[in-house]
């Protein structure tokens, strides 16, 4: 391990163009975009509602969106290294981050926040208009968590809560790639919760690792204490299961997955539906 950072900080200090480059791409954190996955929900189920054929057009607006997606992300992701660069130096891990080392200037990294932003934007009006909406509220809520004056992510509860807010709009983004209905409140309400619950936990692992120094690295924590934390951690998840058995009740979503509702292309992947037909006929 130690050999191979030796030959990546040699690569850097003979090509620093190269090291600028990887740096530059690292605050993008493109490792991130498997958050996306929380998009797939939100395409499968008006997809399994409605009945939508699936063909090329259907994939290629797929392919767009998550795309567009994971750009407006990491354009999110971008501002947030670089205003947490001053805070992250008390970090022991994050201190080793782009910014914090010198290697991305604050002019660059501004310039690539808005370059990923207007990228995203373009894309996403390839999509659909309620997507572009969506994809709108995603970068504005990156703004609300990371920029002064009001940057919740200094607030306890509230960073929680407004960083949690990406799950929904990613389930928004994916179900506006195939439908223009309106998605289900309690649904989404219970995916928020559910990214509030691993938030928190989040807050209390960091909580616990850094002990009396977390004040330092994140302002929100001199407000937070491992009781606190927990309780709020078990509102979050009673709240995500309270919103879900209320999406149950309301929309019974067992019989989309009865044979005649399953769309076709997937009801063949699926063996549970083929042995129910089987069944059937009998």
């Amino acid at each position: 391990m130690a050999n191979h950072m030796l030959a990546r900080l040699a690569v850097g200090v003979a090509n620093p163009s190269l090291s600028k480059l990887r740096a530059c791409v690292s605050i993008a954190r493109i490792d991130h975009w498997t958050k996306n996955v929380f998009i797939v929900p939100g395409v499968i189920i008006p997809i399994t509602l409605v009945r939508i054929p699936l063909g090329s057009t259907l994939f290629g607006v797929l392919g767009a969106g998550f795309l567009s997606v994971g750009l407006i992300a990491s354009s999110n992701y971008t501002i947030n290294e670089l205003l947490d660069a001053p805070f992250d130096r008390f970090h022991p891990v994050k201190k080793f981050r782009p910014i914090p080392q010198g290697l991305v200037s604050a002019p660059v990294a501004y310039a690539q926040w808005l370059l990923l932003m207007i990228a995203g934007m373009m894309l996403a009006t390839v999509v659909s208009r309620a997507f572009v909406l969506t994809m709108a509220a995603l970068w504005i809520m990156g703004c609300v968590y990371n920029l002064a004056p009001l940057r919740t992510k200094d607030l306890p509860y509230l960073d929680v809560l407004s960083e949690s807010v990406n799950n929904p709009l990613r389930m928004l983004a994916g179900w506006y790639m195939v439908s223009t209905l309106v998605p289900p409140i309690s649904l989404l309400v219970s995916y928020w919760m559910v990214g509030c619950y691993f938030m928190g936990l989040k807050r209390f692992s960091e909580l616990r690792e850094l002990g009396t120094e977390a004040a330092t690295y994140r302002r929100s924590f001199r407000f937070y204490t491992e009781r606190s934390l927990l309780v709020s951690v078990m509102f979050y998840a009673a709240a995500a299961m309270l919103f879900f058995g209320a999406f149950i009740i309301r929309y019974r979503p067992s019989s989309w997955w009865t044979f005649h509702g399953f769309p076709t292309p997937l009801r063949r992947l699926c063996p549970c539906t083929s042995r129910s037909r089987a069944r059937e006929t009998v």
